[in-house]
């Protein structure tokens, strides 16, 4: 279709998008308007490829196709949760420019199980057996070009003076970390101590790593936070790798408000998800693998409903510190 100045109507008609969601996606972008109020040539020509591209502003037309058939769309009653089985790099793609205000994740890493090969020790899965059937859960191939694509899709949907929390094991957070700081203005390392310790061929591990950066400039909520969280890890866990809610609760203490919209790219067992509900957010998540949007449709399906969790009964925080910042986030 040619190219020039349109009315907000005759897009409307062209794209068979309600006005009302051209109007919506306009001012999320701060597309350019003439004085006659039709945008300019420039802006129609964003709004044809957004619209046209199936991009959506609320998961359910014209956007993220949400398909009903294969069980791959969840959204809780209020709105306010939604959650998806995508490919990450994919669902990233198709968010609009500067629409989410955090994102905390926890990517499954490959580097570790690809690269140390540590016999038949058990981080992910056993290193012996490489199919798909016999792995725990599908994992992000954390090549440089695949990063670098993340990052910079994480950059893009992330709005201007906003945080970004990604967590990393020893092997990530050396092999990946120095890339986020070509994108995100990184300020600093977090340490979960997990308390409880794990498995190691060369120091029985103890600890994982939160990055922790900003695009633009924006102070923490509180300043007492430490830069080390002691949360006991989950030790009957019912997903693989389940993180602590209260992992991500300290990271949203320290960066979100009220009905901040929250992303986490890498859902797992949806632990950033019952924080975010927790903390009065609404919340953005996808996976790749069914066994993630099952267990985390169940799990925030049954938080509704009785405001329990059925993946983490108890809290893991040990640090009267920490529970008193919990508190009074």
């Amino acid at each position: 279709m040619p190219v020039r100045e349109y009315t907000m109507s005759e897009l409307s008609e062209v794209l068979t998008v309600c006005e009302e969601d051209l109007a919506e996606y306009v001012r999320q972008q701060n597309l350019e308007l003439k004085p006659n109020g039709n945008l300019t040539k420039k802006s129609s020509q964003l709004v044809f490829e957004f619209f046209q591209n199936g991009v959506s502003l609320n998961g359910k037309k014209n956007g993220i196709q949400p398909n009903t058939k294969d069980n791959s769309f969840f959204e809780s009653e209020d709105g306010r949760i939604k959650i998806y089985r995508q490919d990450v790099l994919t669902f990233l793609s198709q968010l609009p420019n500067e629409s989410v205000d955090l994102i905390i994740t926890d990517p499954a890493y490959s580097g570790m199980n690809q690269m140390l090969k540590l016999g038949r020790g058990k981080i992910i899965g056993k290193y012996s057996e490489k199919g798909d059937g016999q792995r725990w859960f599908e994992e992000f191939h954390d090549t440089e070009q695949n990063y670098h694509v993340f990052l910079d899709e994480c950059y893009r949907v992330l709005k201007k003076n906003r945080h970004i929390y990604i967590m990393f094991d020893s092997y990530s957070l050396l092999s990946l970390a120095p890339l986020a700081r070509k994108v995100f203005d990184v300020k600093n390392i977090v340490v979960w101590d997990k308390l409880n310790i794990g498995l190691g061929h060369y120091f029985r591990r103890r600890h994982e790593f939160i990055l922790f950066a900003s695009k633009g400039k924006r102070p923490l909520s509180l300043k007492s936070i430490p830069d080390v969280w002691r949360i006991k890890r989950v030790t009957r866990f019912q997903y693989p790798a389940q993180k602590p809610v209260e992992l991500f609760e300290a990271m949203l203490v320290g960066s979100a408000e009220k009905d901040f919209v929250v992303l986490d790219p890498f859902l797992g067992s949806g632990s950033s998800a019952i924080a975010s509900i927790k903390r009065n957010c609404q919340f953005l998540g996808c996976d790749i693998a069914q066994s993630s949007f099952d267990t985390s449709k169940k799990r925030i399906s049954n938080y509704f409903s009785t405001r329990r969790d059925i993946l983490q009964p108890q809290c893991l925080v040990v640090d009267e510190a920490m529970i008193k910042i919990l508190g009074n986030g």
